[in-house]
């Protein structure tokens, strides 16, 4: 083997080696806690913010775009949920990341929602009951399909070690 495939090889095992420990570094989080069948949805916490309010963007008068529409949804839910939201610069480490999907009818109301992708029931609970707690949500009109029943969309909650959270579509760019 000559110098080159030998130096080669090392900066392979180096990359792969910094890609197992990436990929440990992203599995670890807590397990998420196991509910019995007794047991229901957290509710979303109404404790008083200290001394910050959440900023609620304004309802733009036309959604001519996903986007329009996510930023709408995202300012509905926290205008029914303020006591459950955070404002400002994200914590370095989020405590829990949960990604709901939707199904919106063609009156805003709430068909179908799931957690799509969550580590912790906790969170996902309260973000199900954020998206509940804001139904029914815009119209979303010509940006559904004219053969389709619902509209369908999904959004990222971040949340902090207190379990408030920030939604991905209005959270500042780190």
């Amino acid at each position: 083997m000559g110098k080159q495939q030998h130096t080669a090889m090392q900066r392979l095992a180096a990359v792969l080696l910094v890609s197992v420990f990436a990929a440990m570094l992203a599995s670890c989080g807590k397990e998420p806690p196991r509910r019995d069948a007794q047991s229901r949805p957290a509710e979303i916490p109404r404790t008083p913010l200290p001394t910050e309010q959440v900023p609620v963007p304004p309802l733009p008068p036309a959604m001519h775009s996903v986007d329009d529409y996510k930023r709408a949804l995202a300012a509905k839910i926290l205008a029914a949920t303020p006591d459950g939201a955070f404002s400002g610069t994200l914590p370095p480490l989020l405590t829990s990341i949960v990604v709901v999907e939707a199904k919106i009818g063609r009156e805003g109301d709430i068909v179908n929602l799931r957690v799509a992708r969550s580590r912790d029931q906790k969170a996902s609970n309260l973000a199900l009951a954020a998206m509940r707690a804001a139904a029914p949500f815009p119209k979303p009109g010509k940006l559904m399909a004219g053969h389709h029943k619902t509209f369908d969309i999904s959004e990222t909650f971040l949340f902090n070690k207190e379990y408030r959270f920030q939604i991905r579509t209005l959270a500042p760019v780190q």
